[in-house]
């Protein structure tokens, strides 16, 4: 988990256009959970970052202030085009989707009181986390390869569950607590690997 990647060596967008139109179609699949989408786009069907790079730059984007894919598509569309690539992924993960709620916050006004749109709401958010829980099952292999080892990281991850869904916890507190706990230990192993 080096550094930043090689851009020259893998696939990419070839110009920010082509940037925002991906970032357009990723959005507006995300419906009540984005990360699994985003993953599946980047990484498995564009093959535009590997499982690795999107583990690193979910992980930053996590902890900047602001939804986490909006920072996603900030840092990597910077990454390849400067401000204007970055401006074109937000764009494209902006655009439609607005225009999208905007006209379903006004659908939404006129029949929230039909007992059909309580339930259709249910199913999306079923479904969601059913997306969410997949993506992370995915994304678990690559622990095997970070520099803490696998115990630590699925510890970490496991007190992270707890504090936040069982004892509900701050997710600041979470955050910083766990995190420097994680920053430490990656820390030292990737200094006594280099000490050897």
């Amino acid at each position: 988990m080096a550094g930043s990647p090689d851009l020259t060596q893998r696939p990419g967008p070839r110009a920010p256009g082509e940037l925002f139109w991906a970032f357009s179609w990723l959005a507006l699949q995300g419906f009540g959970g984005v990360m699994a989408v985003v993953q599946r786009e980047l990484v498995e069907r564009r093959g535009w970052m590997s499982t690795d790079e999107f583990v690193e730059d979910w992980a930053v984007a996590q902890l900047m202030p602001g939804p986490n894919v909006c920072n996603l598509a900030l840092m990597y569309g910077d990454r390849r085009f400067g401000w204007r690539g970055a401006l074109a992924a937000l764009a494209g993960l902006l655009a439609f989707p607005l225009l999208l709620l905007l006209t379903l916050g006004a659908l939404y006004g006129r029949f929230s009181q039909h007992a059909a749109m309580a339930g259709a709401l249910r199913g999306m958010g079923a479904v969601a986390a059913g997306l969410i829980a997949g993506t992370a099952l995915k994304l678990a292999g690559s622990l095997r390869r970070h520099p803490m080892g696998l115990v630590p990281a699925l510890l970490l991850a496991a007190a992270a569950f707890g504090g936040v869904a069982l004892a509900r916890l701050p997710l600041v507190l979470i955050v910083l607590v766990l995190g420097g706990i994680a920053y430490g230990l990656t820390w030292r192993s990737l200094w006594r690997a280099e000490a050897r």
